[in-house]
């Protein structure tokens, strides 16, 4: 999907039994006495163009279609005469869009002045506000988008930090600056929708990172204060994980000693009320928590049950060594408590599925799990059939909010239990043994993605912070999910196939005009006709021309570009089934490429199929891959800011852990594994011209025939996605005869499979046929 990283209510779905709808449409406004700067209108989908508008109701001549005129025919000429403006002789149709106008202008200025306002009465130098909700999700729901309400810029990652400046001393201005950091996927979308409040620090290029910008911005306040200051660093402790608090905190120290000498500190503080969430119904309809139906998961699509899974698990938990101080941690009479954060793993463990982030099949939701219990925390609605599993299987449910709560009542129970404290309750659903537990005989095992505010809640008991066991363990398909994979992207691959012959008719042959988004809508159309079809998987990135080089585009649903034949067309796209989940991209030209753009999409095919061809020992990560795909972009001095590969769920997130190709160090800790699928996508991004990539799932595998180097077995990649390759933008010349040889062979599984489900006479059919045509060994 759009790459890696450097990782809406409901479903739609087309029969009874699809499900819920996933990947609903923002809210939109209209754009009269508009209050949004022009960030957050691409957020929400409301960029708008009047010229736009008039060419969705007018048919053209076709002759403007497939190249630029000298001169338009009056009737065009009338259509495009917008608001006393009238377009010239070099004006395209392809590239008309616009931002909607207002009578004044319009940016974040309020919001960052209303939100320092809000820093002062909590006594704050500088805000941090981060992209993930409270379960350090990649993807969040429109009520956690905080960072895009507050900066405007919509892209998946980043962080906004907001300085309030304690050396103004007029009460009546609150100054200050505004940084947003993301990384390279990001970079010309931020540039797009950040407005002048606001400065881009782009990770891994520019110097220095988002932390060192908040420190340096406070030590320079702490050095012009009166001695005995402390300047303090807020952020809410729900959506930082504890881990990040630790990095920073540990760089914050380093400052304080640089700045001793003037009896001034930083420090950082946790700020339980969260400051945008305070501000947010002033400008905007804040958006409701969604708590959709959960979906049972029958185990015909997972491949094992809830007992089975949980017994794993425990026995994991049981046998993990310590690493802490504590003694007695691994005491057979120690009670451990594992508490499940993240939401696919919830999802994952539980055999269940939900709907309440777009195109993400989770539900907001906590667990804890041990040997006597199992509660699930969630306010989502569940059927009769759900009820009944729950009874069978012993999963208490409790109210989402009141999982903290339940922490905090758990740790004085420990604490009550340890004194013999005559309070202490046999009757309490924390202690529902026959013998009490307290802190001396349980431990707490904490995912090490958890946030800041759980270890704030069991600081005061035992506790060890662990990688979740169930991360490895959904991450390594069975082979239930791996029959069911191989089906999904076969749905998946008819309908890209379908909409790509679709596609180039009406470009070519019709000569039609067709905007990005129409263009995405139709896909989701012709998605709709397949069984167990559940929604997008992630929102398609259909670009023309320059937007195909922003890594992470999304076509705005008004004002869209309209798609040029004569340019490079990037469609990266994917879909939830309830067989499994798919994430393939294809880059596509309908008329004349350039000689360039024939070249760099080789050297990144060429990446793409060394990378599948790689056989390697088991115990390699994907950090010592990723120079295969980069090796050919390498020797023409080309490369990418993405990551090559990320893991796939299994009717879950398209990023998913702990797995990864790309060069980011923590992936050396996490080889690859016989079972994982994982994303194949190199590509190549010319700034303001075109984008490439090229998009496959492999599944590893062991080597077959079997490959040893002593004791140590090889794994290799099966390719497992269904869609050929551009021909048009390939040159022969640059491929060896192994390449060449790799490529047929994947037409011919392509043509097999997908061939028994079409009409000979359909238009989908013959682009198959002409796609997946024998490549020549000359």
């Amino acid at each position: 999907m759009g790459a890696p990283s450097t990782g809406t209510a409901a479903f739609s779905g087309a029969t009874a039994t699809a499900g819920p709808r996933l990947g609903r449409p923002r809210p939109q406004r209209s754009c009269g006495d508009c209050t949004c700067s022009p960030g957050l209108l691409s957020r929400q989908n409301r960029r708008s163009s009047l010229f736009m508008k008039r060419l969705e109701s007018n048919r053209y001549p076709s002759s403007v279609l497939l190249k630029r005129r000298s001169s338009m025919t009056s009737t065009m000429l009338s259509t495009a005469n917008v608001a006393g403006e009238r377009f010239n002789d070099q004006t395209s149709v392809y590239s008309s869009d616009s931002l909607c106008q207002t009578t004044k202008e319009i940016n974040t200025s309020q919001r960052l002045e209303q939100l320092r306002k809000l820093m002062k009465q909590y006594d704050l130098a500088c805000y941090i506000v981060p992209s993930e909700d409270e379960h350090q999700s990649e993807y969040v729901a429109l009520i956690d988008q905080r960072r895009a309400f507050i900066s405007g810029f919509s892209g998946s990652a980043g962080v906004a930090c907001i300085t309030r400046d304690l050396l103004n001393f007029n009460p009546d201005q609150y100054e200050g600056k505004s940084v947003l950091s993301t990384d390279g996927r990001y970079f010309n979308q931020a540039s797009q929708e950040l407005d002048f409040n606001w400065s881009l620090i782009r990770q891994g290029v520019d110097k220095y990172t988002w932390q060192d910008w908040c420190i340096k911005e406070c030590v320079e306040m702490a050095r012009g204060l009166s001695s005995g200051t402390t300047v303090k660093i807020g952020i809410d402790p729900k959506l930082v994980s504890y881990q990040a608090k630790l990095n920073l905190q540990k760089s914050i120290d380093v400052d304080n000693e640089k700045i001793i000498a003037t009896g001034n500190k930083l420090e950082l503080v946790p700020v339980e009320d969260n400051l945008i969430d305070l501000i947010w119904d002033d400008f905007e309809i804040v958006p409701e928590r969604p708590s959709n139906d959960l979906i049972y998961l029958s185990q015909e699509y997972s491949g094992e049950d809830f007992q089975s899974k949980r017994d794993r698990l425990l026995t994991k938990l049981h046998n993990m060594d310590s690493h802490n101080s504590l003694e007695n941690v691994n005491s057979p009479k120690m009670e451990k408590t594992f508490i499940v954060v993240a939401l696919d793993e919830i999802c994952w463990l539980l055999n269940l599925r939900g709907s309440d982030i777009d195109y993400n099949p989770v539900f907001f939701s906590y667990c804890l799990i041990n040997s006597n219990e199992t509660i699930l925390f969630t306010n989502n609605k569940f059927n009769n059939e759900i009820k009944e599993y729950f009874k069978e299987n012993n999963i208490q449910v409790k109210s989402y909010k009141s999982f903290w709560d339940h922490l905090k009542s758990t740790v004085n129970t420990l604490q009550i239990n340890a004194t013999g404290g005559a309070n202490s309750n046999d009757t309490d659903d924390t202690a529902s043994t026959d013998t009490k537990i307290s802190i001396d005989t349980h431990n707490f095992l904490i995912p090490d993605t958890s946030s800041w505010q759980i270890i704030r809640h069991v600081q005061d008991t035992p506790f060890k912070i662990i990688h979740s066991p169930i991360d490895f363990f959904k991450s390594i398909k069975n082979m239930n999910e791996i029959n069911n994979a191989h089906m999904a992207q076969i749905k998946d691959a008819l309908c890209i196939v379908q909409y790509f012959a679709w596609l180039e008719r009406q470009l070519v042959v019709k000569e039609a005009l067709l905007d990005e988004h129409k263009a995405a809508m139709k896909l989701i159309e012709i998605r709709k006709t397949q069984k167990h079809f559940q929604g997008n998987s992630f929102e398609t990135i259909s670009s023309t021309g320059a937007n195909a080089a922003v890594i992470h585009y999304s076509p705005p649903s008004e004002g869209s570009s309209m798609i040029d034949p004569s340019k490079i067309y990037l469609c990266d796209t994917g879909s939830q089934f309830l067989e499994g989940t798919t994430d393939i991209t294809r880059t596509l030209h309908f008329t004349k490429p350039t000689q360039e753009q024939i070249d760099n999409y080789t050297l990144v095919l060429k990446g793409n199929l060394a990378l599948e061809r790689t056989k390697f020992p088991v115990g390699t990560t994907g950090f010592n891959l990723d120079a295969i795909a980069r090796q050919f972009l390498w020797s023409r001095g080309l490369d990418y800011r993405h990551g090559t590969g990320h893991g796939i769920g299994s009717f879950l997130n398209v990023h998913e852990g702990p797995i990864g190709i790309g060069y980011k160090p923590h992936l050396v800790n996490y080889p690859l594994q016989a079972g994982n699928i994982i994303s194949n996508e190199p590509g190549y991004y010319k700034d303001g011209e075109y984008g490439i990539r090229i998009e496959n799932d492999l599944l590893v595998k062991e080597c077959k025939p079997e490959l040893r180097f002593g004791d140590t077995k090889f794994l290799e990649f099966e390719n497992i996605t269904m869609v050929p390759y551009c021909k048009k933008l390939i040159n022969l010349e640059m491929l060896t005869t192994e390449e060449k040889t790799q490529i047929n062979m994947y037409n011919r599984t392509i043509w097999d499979n997908l061939v028994q489900y079409m009409q000979p006479q359909s238009i989908t059919y013959k682009w198959l046929k002409r796609e997946t045509a024998t490549i020549q060994y000359k």
